[in-house]
């Protein structure tokens, strides 16, 4: 796969696909602006060339139609001042306007088009929408990790219909750091995996045990793997048809030398409500009708001696229902052992890069990942469909 450094974009059209699906509140503000920062490498370079930056990207789940709350204006706005020069939205990202626009274009200059899931062939990966986008460009560069586990028109598609394609430095960045922490890691590796469900990340949990020499399971999903091993885990989050999958993920580790970190004590309430009554067990004594819903401080201590020699940490999901102030304790305080540790740190997917903000450690992160559903999918050593579609077109395998 090539990268944007390694092209020649001089004077060129070039179709940069990035993921600025970000957060907005109710008037359409920007909350967090991450992903938008994390393309501005790219784009400078690409204006350093004297090239003609067209951008693309997806906002919320429009599902094929217009809808105005999910226009990229808000994030043309951002960008136009983040890169202190102006960068003009079009009202579409296909069709006579756009190419007109495209044709006008000055070197060094740089315009967005609308929202690409506006249209129903960008999540379909349809022939013909993906044709039109490359219609007006001569190189494109994908720099959307974030969206690289998706097999659509603007990551996939296009590449069959234009002559030059790349990845980005963003894109270059987050493939770096995956294979600094799971392909040759510093020893030992620990892996960190949270959130409520044990079913979204089976695979990964299958993958990673082969891999890492230590594995810390928290949040919700720590339940099932709790009743799985004969505690009383309540009104807890339990995927019963798992119990026997989870049995077989921890003899696995057995077999392959893993240690597995289970909670210990945990916060429990009657309900998953801010004002309600909580108090801290031992996860053997958890009352049959009070769930738990964060880790408690005799766990927090286990996880962070855990941590205390890693070389390499990956961390996926938060350690219980952090958005609440009683349920946040035990994600925080991992945050700050992670944070404290000397090992390289890579964070990701699952809520988590929001959880380490609220706790103040973005900065003492090694790497905070982009991606969410293209993390959980590389941990799971998947290849992403947009990565083997750039590796294709510069195979000449299209």
């Amino acid at each position: 796969m090539r990268y944007v450094d390694e092209m020649d974009l001089k004077g060129k059209r070039v179709l940069c696909r990035f993921d600025f699906n970000v957060p907005l509140d109710a008037d359409l503000n920007i909350v967090d602006d991450m992903r938008i920062r994390a393309a501005l490498p790219t784009i400078n370079y690409a204006f350093d060339e004297n090239a003609k930056v067209i951008i693309i990207s997806h906002l919320g789940r429009p599902k094929g139609k217009r809808v105005e709350r999910m226009s990229l204006a808000p994030v043309a706005k951002r960008l136009s001042r983040l890169l202190g020069k102006g960068v003009a939205i079009l009202k579409d990202c296909v069709g006579e306007e756009v190419r007109k626009a495209i044709a006008e274009m000055k070197p060094g200059c740089a315009i967005m088009l609308e929202n690409v899931r506006f249209h129903p062939g960008e999540e379909k990966n349809d022939e013909d929408f993906a044709r039109e986008l490359a219609s007006c460009t001569d190189v494109y560069i994908d720099d959307a990790f974030g969206n690289a586990h998706r097999c659509h028109a603007s990551n996939v598609g296009v590449t069959k219909f234009v002559k030059e394609c790349g990845a980005g430095f963003l894109m270059k960045k987050e493939l770096t750091y995956f294979s600094s922490a799971l392909e040759k890691p510093a020893r030992p590796l620990v892996a960190i995996v949270g959130g409520s469900k044990v079913s979204g990340k089976l695979e990964a949990l299958g993958n990673l045990i082969k891999l890492v020499n230590k594995m810390i399971i928290g949040g919700g999903m720590a339940f099932t793997f709790l009743k799985a091993q004969g505690c009383e885990v309540g009104k807890s989050i339990v995927e019963d048809e798992l119990l026997g999958r989870a049995r077989e993920i921890m003899e696995e580790a057995k077999e392959h030398g893993v240690k597995v970190y289970l909670p210990v004590d945990c916060v429990i309430a009657e309900r998953m409500e801010e004002e309600a009554e909580t108090k801290i067990v031992p996860v053997q004594e958890i009352n049959a009708h009070w769930m738990g819903l964060d880790i408690g401080p005799a766990t927090i201590t286990l996880f962070t001696e855990a941590l205390n020699n890693a070389k390499t940490i990956v961390w996926n999901g938060p350690m219980g229902v952090f958005e609440m102030d009683a349920f946040s304790r035990g994600t925080f305080a991992l945050a700050h052992s992670v944070a404290n540790s000397y090992a390289l740190s890579i964070v990701g997917g699952g809520d988590t890069d929001v959880a380490i903000d609220r706790a103040g450690e973005r900065d003492n992160m090694s790497y905070m990942s982009t991606g969410g559903g293209a993390f959980l999918e590389l941990l799971e050593g998947k290849k992403l469909p947009a990565i083997l579609a750039l590796e294709q077109c510069s195979s000449g395998k299209k």
